[in-house]
């Protein structure tokens, strides 16, 4: 149990910000509309332990994730991966449908469609969120989602590995759209050690401070694993590590009412001071400026 250090008492946190949202399906197609009556999952922003790819086919709205907003309209795909904090805010005219899946049904795909989103979902990698999608693919990919759907709503054998293969085909059009989708994804064992690596951050990060630590875990040298960190994603670990750190810190900010001190207490901080100085170093504002700025992004005028 943590406690204060200058009273001694329990530290609450009677408001564990942004809960993860569980779904135990390996995958899922739904309408937004399906998902807005039966889940309300768009009610505030939230997050999930799974991946999620939203096809806007009719209406317009904001879309949030993280700390970004992004305009939607029509043949719009909105992707969150893992631990993203986002909602969708959109008209009574908007229409489209919800895809939700997790590693598993992923890791059934394992081709270059597979890794494309696995690398373009993660905020590890990518910014990657909303891409809007041409005349030519919006037919495609509206194509294979009514495919999808009409397999997903019956029980008919080889169901998962048709799903899959439609899945696949619709990974490879959103691909096309990417602006990186040019460049061949390289599986060398540096990109390996560096996707091994944004595992541990986004699982360790609160425990895990340091590059020694890290490094210790995947058996190389802290110089040797911040020179191949820095080759292929252009930042050195420490910089990825005090990322995500600050990205947590600012998603609590944002979301909750907790104050600084529990957000410094569940990040793994003892010291609120030293918790204050890193927040300012690594975002270049000071906590409290930031949490005054941050508001949820829809209530704003």
């Amino acid at each position: 149990m943590i406690r204060d250090k200058q009273s001694g008492k329990p530290v609450t946190h009677a408001k564990q910000a942004i809960p993860f949202q569980q779904n135990n399906l390996p995958f899922e197609i739904r309408t937004i509309d399906w998902m807005e009556k039966n889940r309300q999952q768009n009610q505030s922003p939230h997050r999930h332990n799974y991946y999620e790819i939203i096809w806007i086919r009719q209406g317009s709205g904001m879309y949030l994730v993280d700390l970004e907003k992004h305009e939607v309209a029509e043949n719009t795909v909105c992707c969150a991966a893992p631990g993203q904090v986002h909602q969708l805010k959109g008209g009574e005219q908007t229409q489209g449908f919800v895809i939700s899946f997790n590693n598993d049904f992923l890791l059934l795909g394992q081709d270059k469609s597979a890794v494309w989103l696995n690398e373009r979902a993660s905020p590890s990698f990518s910014n990657f969120s909303v891409a809007r999608l041409n005349d030519e693919t919006t037919i495609e990919v509206d194509h294979l989602i009514q495919k999808m759907v009409k397999e997903f709503d019956n029980f008919f054998l080889l169901r998962t590995e048709i799903l899959l293969g439609f899945f696949r085909i619709l990974l490879i059009y959103l691909a096309r759209q990417s602006d990186s989708s040019t460049q061949a994804v390289n599986q060398t064992r540096n990109v390996d050690l560096v996707k091994r690596f944004f595992t541990i951050v986004e699982n360790k990060y609160i425990s895990l401070k340091k590059v020694t630590e890290y490094a210790e875990h995947l058996a190389v040298t802290p110089n040797y694993l911040n020179e191949i960190v820095k080759k292929v994603s252009g930042f050195p670990a420490s910089h990825h590590i005090q990322q995500r750190i600050v990205l947590e810190a600012k998603r609590h900010a944002a979301y909750s009412d907790s104050s600084m001190k529990e957000i410094a207490y569940n990040l793994g901080f003892d010291d609120i001071a030293h918790f204050s100085k890193f927040f300012k170093n690594v975002s270049g504002q000071s906590f409290t400026d930031f949490k005054k700025q941050a508001v949820y992004p829809f209530n704003q005028a």
